[in-house]
Protein backbone atom coordinates (compact mmCIF):
# COMPACT_ATOMS: atom_id res chain seq x y z
CA UNK A 1 0.00 0.00 0.00
CA UNK A 2 1.68 3.66 -0.95
CA UNK A 3 1.21 6.37 1.31
CA UNK A 4 1.43 9.63 -0.51
CA UNK A 5 3.35 12.41 1.83
CA UNK A 6 3.35 16.15 -0.04
CA UNK A 7 5.51 18.61 1.29
CA UNK A 8 4.25 21.73 1.09
CA UNK A 9 6.55 23.94 2.72
CA UNK A 10 8.60 27.19 0.95
CA UNK A 11 7.67 30.80 -0.08
CA UNK A 12 8.27 30.39 -3.74
CA UNK A 13 9.98 33.75 -3.60
CA UNK A 14 10.62 33.56 -7.17
CA UNK A 15 7.43 33.63 -8.29
CA UNK A 16 6.60 36.74 -6.37
CA UNK A 17 4.35 39.23 -6.69
CA UNK A 18 1.56 36.18 -7.43
CA UNK A 19 3.07 34.07 -4.42
CA UNK A 20 3.49 35.16 -0.80
CA UNK A 21 4.79 34.19 2.53
CA UNK A 22 1.04 33.93 3.19
CA UNK A 23 0.08 32.07 -0.08
CA UNK A 24 2.93 30.85 -1.95
CA UNK A 25 2.87 29.13 -5.52
CA UNK A 26 1.76 25.37 -4.09
CA UNK A 27 -1.28 27.03 -3.48
CA UNK A 28 -2.16 28.75 -6.45
CA UNK A 29 -3.16 27.38 -10.65
CA UNK A 30 -0.31 28.45 -12.47
CA UNK A 31 -0.81 25.61 -14.93
CA UNK A 32 -4.42 25.30 -15.05
CA UNK A 33 -7.65 25.71 -12.99
CA UNK A 34 -6.58 23.74 -10.16
CA UNK A 35 -3.49 24.34 -7.77
CA UNK A 36 -0.19 23.30 -7.93
CA UNK A 37 -1.02 21.33 -4.45
CA UNK A 38 -4.35 19.58 -6.06
CA UNK A 39 -2.38 18.81 -9.21
CA UNK A 40 0.17 16.65 -7.37
CA UNK A 41 -2.82 14.48 -5.71
CA UNK A 42 -4.67 14.20 -9.05
CA UNK A 43 -1.95 12.66 -10.76
CA UNK A 44 -1.69 9.78 -8.50
CA UNK A 45 -5.01 8.61 -9.53
CA UNK A 46 -7.53 6.97 -7.18
CA UNK A 47 -6.03 8.32 -3.54
CA UNK A 48 -8.05 7.82 -0.49
CA UNK A 49 -6.32 9.52 1.70
CA UNK A 50 -2.54 11.46 2.13
CA UNK A 51 -0.37 12.52 4.17
CA UNK A 52 0.43 16.98 3.98
CA UNK A 53 3.82 18.36 6.05
CA UNK A 54 2.72 21.93 6.08
CA UNK A 55 3.45 25.06 8.94
CA UNK A 56 0.92 26.33 10.64
CA UNK A 57 -0.02 29.68 8.38
CA UNK A 58 -0.99 27.38 5.73
CA UNK A 59 -2.74 24.24 7.00
CA UNK A 60 -6.26 25.35 5.87
CA UNK A 61 -5.38 26.37 2.35
CA UNK A 62 -3.93 23.02 2.39
CA UNK A 63 -6.88 21.36 4.57
CA UNK A 64 -9.83 23.26 2.29
CA UNK A 65 -8.13 22.31 -0.94
CA UNK A 66 -8.33 18.74 -0.39
CA UNK A 67 -11.94 19.07 1.11
CA UNK A 68 -12.73 20.21 -2.83
CA UNK A 69 -11.06 17.45 -3.93
CA UNK A 70 -12.77 14.87 -1.78
CA UNK A 71 -9.61 13.52 -0.31
CA UNK A 72 -9.11 12.41 3.38
CA UNK A 73 -6.01 14.25 4.91
CA UNK A 74 -4.08 14.04 8.19
CA UNK A 75 -2.22 17.79 8.04
CA UNK A 76 1.56 17.46 9.72
CA UNK A 77 2.03 21.03 11.17
CA UNK A 78 5.83 21.94 11.56
CA UNK A 79 6.16 24.53 13.95
CA UNK A 80 9.65 25.81 12.16
CA UNK A 81 10.86 24.77 8.88
CA UNK A 82 13.49 22.09 9.04
CA UNK A 83 14.05 20.87 5.52
CA UNK A 84 12.69 17.70 4.65
CA UNK A 85 14.27 14.68 6.47
CA UNK A 86 12.52 15.71 9.06
CA UNK A 87 9.26 16.41 7.76
CA UNK A 88 9.44 12.99 5.99
CA UNK A 89 10.07 11.60 9.51
CA UNK A 90 7.02 12.54 11.19
CA UNK A 91 5.05 11.11 8.42
CA UNK A 92 7.31 8.03 8.85
CA UNK A 93 7.13 7.91 12.51
CA UNK A 94 3.13 8.04 12.24
CA UNK A 95 3.63 5.26 10.15
CA UNK A 96 5.51 3.05 12.09
CA UNK A 97 3.40 3.84 14.86
CA UNK A 98 -0.32 2.93 12.92
CA UNK A 99 1.51 -0.42 11.98
CA UNK A 100 2.13 -1.49 15.69
CA UNK A 101 -1.59 -0.02 16.16
CA UNK A 102 -2.40 -2.77 13.67
CA UNK A 103 -1.01 -6.01 15.10
CA UNK A 104 -3.68 -5.60 18.29
CA UNK A 105 -2.34 -7.22 21.22
CA UNK A 106 0.87 -8.21 19.79
CA UNK A 107 4.21 -7.85 21.19
CA UNK A 108 6.47 -5.21 19.55
CA UNK A 109 8.52 -8.27 17.92
CA UNK A 110 5.48 -9.97 16.19
CA UNK A 111 4.66 -6.70 14.99
CA UNK A 112 7.81 -6.06 13.34
CA UNK A 113 6.57 -8.69 11.21
CA UNK A 114 3.87 -6.36 9.82
CA UNK A 115 4.05 -4.94 6.27
CA UNK A 116 5.45 -1.43 6.83
CA UNK A 117 3.70 1.20 4.71
CA UNK A 118 5.51 2.37 1.69
CA UNK A 119 5.96 6.26 1.61
CA UNK A 120 5.63 8.40 -1.85
CA UNK A 121 7.18 11.48 -1.11
CA UNK A 122 6.27 14.55 -3.46
CA UNK A 123 6.93 18.17 -3.76
CA UNK A 124 3.78 20.04 -3.95
CA UNK A 125 4.62 22.47 -6.66
CA UNK A 126 5.87 20.39 -9.35
CA UNK A 127 4.70 20.32 -12.88
CA UNK A 128 4.50 17.06 -14.60
CA UNK A 129 2.74 16.99 -18.27
CA UNK A 130 2.80 13.04 -18.80
CA UNK A 131 0.78 11.75 -15.57
CA UNK A 132 0.12 8.04 -17.21
CA UNK A 133 4.26 8.00 -17.70
CA UNK A 134 4.54 9.38 -13.85
CA UNK A 135 2.42 6.42 -12.86
CA UNK A 136 3.84 3.88 -14.54
CA UNK A 137 7.28 4.97 -12.87
CA UNK A 138 5.33 4.80 -9.42
CA UNK A 139 4.17 1.21 -10.16
CA UNK A 140 7.93 0.34 -11.23
CA UNK A 141 9.12 1.74 -8.24
CA UNK A 142 6.46 -0.26 -5.65
CA UNK A 143 8.20 -3.64 -5.62
CA UNK A 144 11.84 -2.15 -5.49
CA UNK A 145 10.31 -0.28 -2.19
CA UNK A 146 8.81 -3.51 -0.95
CA UNK A 147 12.34 -5.21 -1.26
CA UNK A 148 13.71 -2.49 0.98
CA UNK A 149 15.32 -0.43 -1.78
CA UNK A 150 15.38 3.65 -1.36
CA UNK A 151 13.86 4.47 -4.43
CA UNK A 152 14.45 8.12 -5.93
CA UNK A 153 13.19 9.57 -9.89
CA UNK A 154 15.47 10.87 -11.87
CA UNK A 155 14.70 13.65 -14.09
CA UNK A 156 16.00 12.57 -18.07
CA UNK A 157 17.81 16.01 -18.26
CA UNK A 158 16.72 18.42 -21.35
CA UNK A 159 19.49 20.92 -21.59
CA UNK A 160 22.88 21.34 -19.41
CA UNK A 161 21.26 22.98 -16.06
CA UNK A 162 23.13 24.01 -13.48
CA UNK A 163 19.99 25.13 -10.98
CA UNK A 164 19.75 21.71 -10.14
CA UNK A 165 21.43 18.74 -8.26
CA UNK A 166 22.48 15.68 -10.06
CA UNK A 167 22.30 11.79 -9.53
CA UNK A 168 24.75 9.49 -11.11
CA UNK A 169 23.64 6.54 -12.01
CA UNK A 170 25.38 2.85 -12.62
CA UNK A 171 25.28 -0.57 -14.25
CA UNK A 172 25.06 0.42 -17.89
CA UNK A 173 27.13 1.57 -21.31
CA UNK A 174 25.33 5.02 -21.44
CA UNK A 175 27.64 5.78 -23.86
CA UNK A 176 25.64 2.27 -26.36
CA UNK A 177 22.18 4.00 -25.53
CA UNK A 178 21.06 0.86 -23.31
CA UNK A 179 18.01 2.11 -21.00
CA UNK A 180 17.17 0.17 -17.61
CA UNK A 181 13.96 0.53 -16.10
CA UNK A 182 15.82 1.67 -12.96
CA UNK A 183 19.59 1.99 -12.23
CA UNK A 184 22.00 1.67 -8.61
CA UNK A 185 22.20 5.10 -7.60
CA UNK A 186 26.53 5.28 -7.65
CA UNK A 187 26.02 9.44 -6.26
CA UNK A 188 24.27 12.52 -5.17
CA UNK A 189 25.96 15.54 -7.27
CA UNK A 190 25.73 19.52 -6.28
CA UNK A 191 24.59 22.00 -8.52
CA UNK A 192 27.12 21.93 -11.29
CA UNK A 193 28.41 25.00 -13.60
CA UNK A 194 27.74 25.67 -16.95
CA UNK A 195 30.83 22.99 -17.95
CA UNK A 196 30.04 20.15 -16.17
CA UNK A 197 26.59 20.13 -16.75
CA UNK A 198 27.27 20.07 -20.34
CA UNK A 199 29.85 17.03 -19.55
CA UNK A 200 27.13 15.19 -17.72
CA UNK A 201 24.91 14.92 -20.80
CA UNK A 202 27.76 14.01 -22.96
CA UNK A 203 28.62 11.36 -20.72
CA UNK A 204 25.10 10.32 -19.82
CA UNK A 205 23.65 8.48 -16.87
CA UNK A 206 23.15 11.38 -14.71
CA UNK A 207 19.58 12.94 -13.98
CA UNK A 208 18.45 16.09 -12.59
CA UNK A 209 17.30 15.48 -8.96
CA UNK A 210 13.98 15.58 -8.66
CA UNK A 211 13.44 15.37 -4.65
CA UNK A 212 10.45 12.36 -5.35
CA UNK A 213 11.49 9.48 -3.31
CA UNK A 214 9.21 6.14 -2.45
CA UNK A 215 10.61 3.98 0.53
CA UNK A 216 9.38 1.37 3.20
CA UNK A 217 8.64 3.94 6.49
CA UNK A 218 10.68 1.57 8.78
CA UNK A 219 13.47 1.57 5.99
CA UNK A 220 13.69 5.55 6.30
CA UNK A 221 13.71 5.33 10.06
CA UNK A 222 16.40 2.92 10.20
CA UNK A 223 19.01 4.63 7.84
CA UNK A 224 17.78 7.65 9.32
CA UNK A 225 18.89 6.10 13.15
CA UNK A 226 22.29 4.85 11.22
CA UNK A 227 23.38 8.29 9.90
CA UNK A 228 21.50 10.96 11.53
CA UNK A 229 20.15 9.97 14.97
CA UNK A 230 20.12 13.52 16.02
CA UNK A 231 17.67 14.32 13.75
CA UNK A 232 15.53 11.31 14.46
CA UNK A 233 15.60 11.68 18.39
CA UNK A 234 14.40 15.01 18.13
CA UNK A 235 11.20 13.76 15.79
CA UNK A 236 10.40 11.35 18.19
CA UNK A 237 10.20 13.89 21.10
CA UNK A 238 8.00 15.82 18.85
CA UNK A 239 5.71 12.52 17.93
CA UNK A 240 5.30 11.81 21.51
CA UNK A 241 3.57 14.72 22.22
CA UNK A 242 0.80 15.62 20.16
CA UNK A 243 -2.38 17.53 19.62
CA UNK A 244 -5.06 16.44 17.10
CA UNK A 245 -6.86 19.10 15.83
CA UNK A 246 -9.90 18.52 13.26
CA UNK A 247 -7.36 17.01 10.28
CA UNK A 248 -4.38 19.03 11.84
CA UNK A 249 -2.06 16.86 13.96
CA UNK A 250 0.66 19.23 16.24
CA UNK A 251 3.79 18.35 17.36
CA UNK A 252 5.50 19.52 20.31
CA UNK A 253 7.09 22.83 18.94
CA UNK A 254 10.31 22.80 21.76
CA UNK A 255 11.24 19.25 20.98
CA UNK A 256 10.91 19.95 17.34
CA UNK A 257 12.83 23.25 16.77
CA UNK A 258 16.35 21.25 18.30
CA UNK A 259 15.79 19.32 15.37
CA UNK A 260 19.11 19.97 12.79
CA UNK A 261 18.24 21.49 9.38
CA UNK A 262 18.74 18.77 6.79
CA UNK A 263 17.54 17.53 3.57
CA UNK A 264 16.67 13.69 3.10
CA UNK A 265 19.83 13.69 0.20
CA UNK A 266 22.41 14.76 3.00
CA UNK A 267 20.93 12.79 5.95
CA UNK A 268 20.19 9.75 4.18
CA UNK A 269 20.83 9.17 0.81
CA UNK A 270 24.44 10.43 -0.11
CA UNK A 271 25.74 8.67 3.21
CA UNK A 272 24.15 5.54 2.13
CA UNK A 273 25.43 5.36 -1.46
CA UNK A 274 28.97 6.38 -0.31
CA UNK A 275 28.67 3.03 2.29
CA UNK A 276 27.80 1.38 -0.69
CA UNK A 277 30.57 2.24 -3.08
CA UNK A 278 32.67 0.81 0.00
CA UNK A 279 30.88 -2.63 -0.52
CA UNK A 280 31.72 -5.08 -3.20
CA UNK A 281 28.50 -6.48 -4.89
CA UNK A 282 27.24 -6.59 -1.67
CA UNK A 283 23.65 -8.74 -1.54
CA UNK A 284 22.23 -6.87 1.86
CA UNK A 285 19.96 -3.96 1.07
CA UNK A 286 21.40 -2.03 4.47
CA UNK A 287 24.01 0.21 3.48
CA UNK A 288 25.27 -2.03 0.88
CA UNK A 289 25.56 -1.31 -3.01
CA UNK A 290 22.10 -1.30 -4.96
CA UNK A 291 20.63 0.04 -1.56
CA UNK A 292 19.43 3.27 -3.33
CA UNK A 293 18.05 3.21 -7.05
CA UNK A 294 16.78 5.73 -9.37
CA UNK A 295 14.06 5.23 -11.39
CA UNK A 296 14.43 7.37 -14.92
CA UNK A 297 11.62 9.96 -15.49
CA UNK A 298 11.21 11.78 -19.07
CA UNK A 299 7.71 13.15 -18.20
CA UNK A 300 7.62 16.54 -19.14
CA UNK A 301 8.49 17.91 -15.25
CA UNK A 302 9.63 21.27 -13.98
CA UNK A 303 9.98 22.65 -10.59
CA UNK A 304 8.65 25.95 -11.70
CA UNK A 305 11.24 27.84 -10.17
CA UNK A 306 10.87 31.06 -12.00
CA UNK A 307 8.81 33.13 -14.05
CA UNK A 308 10.71 32.03 -16.85
CA UNK A 309 10.08 28.06 -16.37
CA UNK A 310 6.82 28.88 -15.95
CA UNK A 311 6.96 30.77 -19.53
CA UNK A 312 8.52 27.43 -20.98
CA UNK A 313 5.76 25.23 -19.89
CA UNK A 314 2.82 27.12 -21.23
CA UNK A 315 1.21 27.38 -24.38
CA UNK A 316 2.78 30.63 -26.67
CA UNK A 317 1.01 32.62 -29.15
CA UNK A 318 2.60 33.17 -32.79
CA UNK A 319 4.93 35.94 -31.13
CA UNK A 320 6.36 33.29 -28.70
CA UNK A 321 3.81 35.42 -25.73
CA UNK A 322 2.29 33.48 -22.96
CA UNK A 323 -0.50 35.71 -22.51
CA UNK A 324 -3.36 35.62 -19.48
CA UNK A 325 -5.83 37.90 -18.19
CA UNK A 326 -7.27 41.32 -19.48
CA UNK A 327 -4.53 41.65 -21.96
CA UNK A 328 -3.62 43.40 -24.94
CA UNK A 329 -0.15 43.76 -26.97
CA UNK A 330 1.74 45.13 -29.95
CA UNK A 331 4.66 44.18 -31.30
CA UNK A 332 5.70 42.37 -28.45
CA UNK A 333 7.58 39.14 -28.69
CA UNK A 334 9.24 36.07 -26.04
CA UNK A 335 7.46 37.74 -22.95
CA UNK A 336 5.37 36.61 -20.03
CA UNK A 337 2.60 39.02 -19.56
CA UNK A 338 -0.07 38.81 -16.71
CA UNK A 339 -2.91 40.90 -15.60
CA UNK A 340 -5.49 40.48 -12.60
CA UNK A 341 -8.12 42.75 -12.01
CA UNK A 342 -7.56 45.53 -14.88
CA UNK A 343 -6.12 45.77 -18.62
CA UNK A 344 -2.55 45.33 -19.26
CA UNK A 345 -1.12 46.39 -22.64
CA UNK A 346 2.40 46.49 -24.21
CA UNK A 347 3.59 48.32 -26.86
CA UNK A 348 7.26 47.25 -28.43
CA UNK A 349 8.95 44.95 -25.69
CA UNK A 350 11.15 41.42 -26.02
CA UNK A 351 11.61 38.90 -23.42
CA UNK A 352 9.76 40.73 -20.59
CA UNK A 353 7.80 39.37 -17.81
CA UNK A 354 4.91 41.64 -16.37
CA UNK A 355 2.64 40.52 -13.64
CA UNK A 356 0.19 42.72 -12.50
CA UNK A 357 -1.82 41.80 -8.84
CA UNK A 358 -3.78 43.54 -7.39
CA UNK A 359 -1.18 45.73 -4.93
CA UNK A 360 2.17 45.33 -7.16
CA UNK A 361 3.26 45.35 -10.60
CA UNK A 362 6.39 43.40 -11.61
CA UNK A 363 8.66 43.91 -15.10
CA UNK A 364 11.25 42.24 -15.36
CA UNK A 365 14.09 40.89 -18.08
CA UNK A 366 13.48 37.53 -18.55
CA UNK A 367 16.97 36.43 -18.39
CA UNK A 368 16.95 38.50 -14.37
CA UNK A 369 13.87 36.74 -12.87
CA UNK A 370 16.45 34.70 -10.41
CA UNK A 371 16.71 37.71 -8.45
CA UNK A 372 13.21 38.43 -7.78
CA UNK A 373 14.36 37.53 -4.49
CA UNK A 374 16.52 40.73 -4.10
CA UNK A 375 13.05 42.78 -4.65
CA UNK A 376 11.65 40.46 -2.08
CA UNK A 377 14.39 41.55 0.43
CA UNK A 378 14.49 45.23 -0.43
CA UNK A 379 10.21 45.10 0.33
CA UNK A 380 11.45 43.58 3.30
CA UNK A 381 13.83 45.45 4.12
CA UNK A 382 11.38 49.00 4.00
CA UNK A 383 9.33 46.86 6.40
CA UNK A 384 6.42 46.80 3.77
CA UNK A 385 3.39 43.98 3.41
CA UNK A 386 3.36 43.13 -0.16
CA UNK A 387 6.21 40.21 0.45
CA UNK A 388 3.73 38.50 2.98
CA UNK A 389 0.26 38.85 2.06
CA UNK A 390 -1.95 39.86 -1.36
CA UNK A 391 -4.63 42.35 -0.72
CA UNK A 392 -7.13 39.72 -0.91
CA UNK A 393 -6.61 37.32 2.20
CA UNK A 394 -7.84 33.89 2.41
CA UNK A 395 -9.17 32.50 5.81
CA UNK A 396 -10.79 29.60 6.76
CA UNK A 397 -14.30 30.99 6.36
CA UNK A 398 -13.55 32.60 3.10
CA UNK A 399 -11.63 35.84 2.45
CA UNK A 400 -11.22 39.38 2.35
CA UNK A 401 -10.16 41.97 -0.34
CA UNK A 402 -8.94 45.67 1.52
CA UNK A 403 -10.37 47.41 -1.08
CA UNK A 404 -9.51 51.25 0.33
CA UNK A 405 -8.01 53.07 3.53
CA UNK A 406 -6.95 55.98 4.94
CA UNK A 407 -6.21 57.58 8.25
CA UNK A 408 -9.25 56.12 10.43
CA UNK A 409 -11.06 53.95 8.23
CA UNK A 410 -10.58 51.05 6.51
CA UNK A 411 -12.91 49.17 3.51
CA UNK A 412 -13.32 45.46 3.29
CA UNK A 413 -15.19 43.29 0.69
CA UNK A 414 -16.00 40.39 2.70
CA UNK A 415 -16.80 36.48 0.96
CA UNK A 416 -18.11 34.17 4.03
CA UNK A 417 -18.42 30.86 2.71
CA UNK A 418 -21.90 28.79 2.62
CA UNK A 419 -22.38 27.01 6.11
CA UNK A 420 -18.91 29.08 7.45
CA UNK A 421 -18.94 31.43 10.89
CA UNK A 422 -16.59 34.04 12.31
CA UNK A 423 -15.52 33.80 15.71
CA UNK A 424 -16.99 35.52 18.00
CA UNK A 425 -15.27 38.75 18.34
CA UNK A 426 -15.05 41.97 19.75
CA UNK A 427 -12.57 44.87 19.11
CA UNK A 428 -11.06 47.83 21.67
CA UNK A 429 -10.71 50.06 18.93
CA UNK A 430 -12.51 50.57 15.43
CA UNK A 431 -16.30 49.68 15.47
CA UNK A 432 -18.03 48.41 12.25
CA UNK A 433 -20.30 48.93 10.04
CA UNK A 434 -21.99 45.66 7.55
CA UNK A 435 -23.57 45.91 4.29
CA UNK A 436 -24.78 42.87 2.16
CA UNK A 437 -24.70 42.60 -0.91
CA UNK A 438 -25.06 39.08 -1.60
CA UNK A 439 -26.84 35.80 0.39
CA UNK A 440 -28.39 36.55 4.39
CA UNK A 441 -26.49 36.99 7.23
CA UNK A 442 -26.98 35.92 10.59
CA UNK A 443 -25.28 37.99 12.68
CA UNK A 444 -25.02 38.04 16.70
CA UNK A 445 -24.66 41.79 18.06
CA UNK A 446 -24.07 41.73 22.21
CA UNK A 447 -27.16 38.87 23.51
CA UNK A 448 -28.90 39.82 19.82
CA UNK A 449 -29.24 37.41 17.24
CA UNK A 450 -30.62 38.26 13.83
CA UNK A 451 -30.80 37.59 10.09
CA UNK A 452 -29.22 40.37 7.66
CA UNK A 453 -30.76 40.09 3.98
CA UNK A 454 -29.06 42.14 0.80
CA UNK A 455 -29.30 45.78 0.60
CA UNK A 456 -29.56 45.97 4.08
CA UNK A 457 -27.07 46.70 7.18
CA UNK A 458 -25.92 46.63 11.04
CA UNK A 459 -23.74 48.87 13.10
CA UNK A 460 -21.26 47.19 15.60
CA UNK A 461 -19.99 49.87 17.90
CA UNK A 462 -16.44 49.72 19.48
CA UNK A 463 -16.61 46.83 22.34
CA UNK A 464 -19.53 45.14 21.36
CA UNK A 465 -19.44 41.17 21.31
CA UNK A 466 -20.60 40.01 17.28
CA UNK A 467 -19.82 37.43 14.98
CA UNK A 468 -20.99 36.54 11.58
CA UNK A 469 -22.37 33.24 9.98
CA UNK A 470 -23.34 32.10 6.55
CA UNK A 471 -26.48 29.71 6.95
CA UNK A 472 -27.16 30.03 3.19
CA UNK A 473 -26.10 27.90 0.67
CA UNK A 474 -24.64 30.33 -1.82
CA UNK A 475 -21.10 32.90 -0.80
CA UNK A 476 -21.99 35.59 1.33
CA UNK A 477 -20.81 39.08 0.53
CA UNK A 478 -20.70 42.13 2.67
CA UNK A 479 -19.16 45.61 2.49
CA UNK A 480 -17.13 46.33 6.12
CA UNK A 481 -16.60 49.41 6.80
CA UNK A 482 -14.32 49.86 10.04
CA UNK A 483 -13.78 53.11 11.47
CA UNK A 484 -11.14 53.85 14.85
CA UNK A 485 -8.16 55.06 15.89
CA UNK A 486 -6.63 51.49 15.24
CA UNK A 487 -7.84 48.98 12.30
CA UNK A 488 -4.95 46.41 12.85
CA UNK A 489 -5.87 42.66 12.69
CA UNK A 490 -4.82 42.10 16.39
CA UNK A 491 -7.20 44.25 17.39
CA UNK A 492 -9.58 40.90 17.38
CA UNK A 493 -10.13 39.89 20.71
CA UNK A 494 -11.70 36.22 19.85
CA UNK A 495 -13.94 34.72 22.38
CA UNK A 496 -15.14 31.69 20.42
CA UNK A 497 -13.72 30.19 17.29
CA UNK A 498 -14.21 26.19 15.45
CA UNK A 499 -11.26 27.02 13.65
CA UNK A 500 -9.23 26.90 17.10
CA UNK A 501 -7.46 30.27 16.36
CA UNK A 502 -6.18 31.90 19.48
Amino acid sequence: MISPVILCGGSGTRLWPLSRTQYPKQFLPLNGETTMLQDTVKRLGDVDSVSLICNEDHRFLAAEQMRQLGVQCSVFLEPVGRNTAPAVALAALHADANKLASGGEKQKSDANELESEILLVLAADHVIKDEEAFRRAIDKALPLAAQGKMVTFGIVPQHPETGYGYIKAEGADFQKGEEQEYYNVAAFVEKPDRVTAESYLAEGGYYWNSGMFMFRADRYLEELQKYRPDIIEACEKAMADTAKDMDFIRVNAEAFETCPDESIDYAVMEPLCAEGSLLAGGADSRGSSGSVVVIPLDVGWSDVGSWSALWEIKEKDANNNVLEGDVIIEDTMNSFVYGCDRLVTTLGVDDLVIVDTKDALLVARKDRVQDIKKIVSGIKNAARSEHFQHREVYRPWGKYDSIDSGGRYQVKRITVNPGAKLSLQKHHHRAEHWVVVLGTAKVRRGEESMLISENESIYIPIGDIHSLENPGKIPLELIEVQSGSYLGEDDIIRIEDEYGRA
